[in-house]
């Protein structure tokens, strides 16, 4: 019986699986190749798939190695809807929803955001504020990992239009409007 036991328990240690089969550790030294480097370089003419991000405006932000003051494209109606909902979902729990950083996170005791409308802000180019929504900026973390890069500069729009939207003047408002907007209409 304890012969029989002895032989089993060998057997169970024996295994040759996934835990112990021959490969390369990364940056480890290898005998197998003449450079000894386990790494292997890329092969000549090697053209990324997928992930390529060579659009630098689109995925950085910068035109010239400075924040962009052009948007990668055009702004439509449909944009700026969908920038106000990611807006609304990622940014108004701190920034509040008209941008004035009080948002319901602030009102809980955490630190308040900075008012989109002050004069430094309003003036940032739209580079500037997808920059800080892609890597963060003081207290506000990235947002890279949660927000794609089209709804990131939708949400970029947005908030350049209620920046805008608080410097409105009677004169900014198209003649047509403007008459009705006179005569009381609600519409």
């Amino acid at each position: 019986m304890a012969c029989g036991f002895a032989a089993a328990l060998l057997v169970a240690g024996c295994r040759q699986d996934m835990h112990d089969q021959p490969k390369f550790k990364p940056y480890a030294k290898s005998d197998f190749y003449a450079d000894q480097r386990s790494a292997r370089p890329l092969v000549d003419g090697t053209v990324a798939r997928g992930h390529l991000h060579d659009d630098t405006l689109l995925y950085t932000g910068k035109a010239e190695g400075k924040p962009a003051e052009v948007f990668p494209f055009e702004i439509t109606a449909a944009v700026m809807d969908r920038g106000r909902e990611r807006f609304d979902i990622y940014c108004s729990p701190c920034h509040g929803r008209a941008g004035v950083g009080d948002g319901m996170i602030v009102r809980r005791g955490y630190r308040r955001p900075p008012t989109f409308h002050q004069d430094r802000l309003r003036q940032a180019a739209p580079g500037y504020v997808f920059d800080v929504i892609t890597n963060g900026f003081g207290a506000m973390p990235d947002y890279a990992g949660q927000v794609p890069v089209p709804d990131r500069w939708a949400i970029v729009a947005y908030v350049k239009a209620l920046q805008r939207s608080q410097q409105a003047t009677v004169a900014d408002v198209p003649a047509a409007d403007r008459a009705r907007l006179e005569a009381g209409d609600k519409r």
